[in-house]
């Protein structure tokens, strides 16, 4: 856990819960910080599994994944693959677009254009009424909500601070929709659906997911059984598309019956205030339980000793 990314602190809260969940079921659990002593930490620990809790890049990304497969250890979560193409909006989105899953409409700009060639690119295509997303960044950090042309500029700006690549989409006003999945003997299953409410014209951004009482999940949301079914239904469906492993968290828009896939965290916020835990205790597992089945899980892959 922790580093030193932008949301490290955001890890370091994740960590610690989940280290003292795992320590209700496990006999020996450790907590490494990831830095220059991973490899000696690692080695001194000799650990049957690894439960990597790092949201963004290098952890979620595939990078952590590869270095962890170099060295030969079980580790919690999607492979290299998954973990990078989940990582990658633009990537993801390809791959949901060529799934049949439904996706807004796009530009993707890139830092070597400047800003004033990525405004007018995304101006020409959708107008100003968008999303700016950085490429390959977690917990919302660079995204900005635009509803003017003075806006935009400003939004294209701070995002490329995070990213040289931009994945910007058309905004939809909707309700915020997100779906836990977890991959049980019998293939992947959807958590209860929950939606995220904030308060007035705010949205879940950084503050809102992790400031107590900025935030509220409503579980199950009030959704017709036909609509919760098909959201259910394109969460899996996006998990496999991306090849995912153990668990991951699809976020999506509801605008009347009409859902729009926005993207999937391969390793979701295990904060007290997070999503993915909470759909869990829908689906009828508390948080340590939680955490012991996706160490199971990682178990199962060990290869047995002759």
């Amino acid at each position: 856990m922790g580093g030193d990314s932008a949301e490290a602190e955001v890890s370091r809260t994740s960590g610690e819960s989940v280290l003292a969940a795992l320590q209700e079921n496990f006999a020996e659990v450790h907590g490494i910080e990831l830095g220059d002593g991973l490899v000696e930490a690692l080695r001194e620990a000799a650990p049957e599994v690894v439960f990597p809790i790092l949201h963004g890049p290098p952890g979620e990304d595939g990078t952590l994944q590869g270095f962890l497969e170099i060295l030969g250890y079980a580790y919690v979560g999607s492979g290299v693959q998954a973990s990078a193409f989940a990582m990658d909006k633009i990537v993801a989105k390809e791959v949901f677009d060529a799934a049949g899953l439904p996706v807004l409409e796009q530009c993707v700009v890139h830092k070597g254009q400047g800003v004033d060639q990525a405004v007018q690119a995304v101006t020409d295509r959708l107008g100003s009424y968008v999303v700016v997303k950085p490429a390959c960044q977690g917990s919302a950090l660079g995204i900005t909500l635009v509803d003017s042309a003075e806006r935009l500029r400003e939004g294209v700006a701070a995002a490329f601070e995070y990213d040289d690549r931009l994945l910007v989409e058309r905004r939809l006003d909707g309700r915020e929709i997100t779906v836990g999945v977890l991959d049980t003997d019998a293939g992947p299953v959807a958590f209860p659906v929950i939606e995220i409410v904030t308060p007035g014209d705010s949205w879940y951004d950084y503050e809102h997911r992790y400031t107590a009482g900025l935030s509220t999940h409503l579980m199950p949301a009030d959704l017709p059984g036909s609509l919760a079914k098909a959201l259910q239904q394109a969460a899996v469906k996006a998990h496999q598309s991306l090849g995912c492993r153990d668990m991951s968290r699809a976020d999506f828009i509801l605008a009347g019956d009409d859902f729009y896939l926005l993207e999937v965290n391969t390793l979701p916020g295990m904060t007290p205030l997070s999503l993915y835990p909470d759909g869990a205790r829908g689906y009828g597992l508390d948080f340590p339980a939680l955490c012991k089945r996706l160490v199971e899980l990682a178990l199962a892959r060990v290869p047995a000793k002759p």
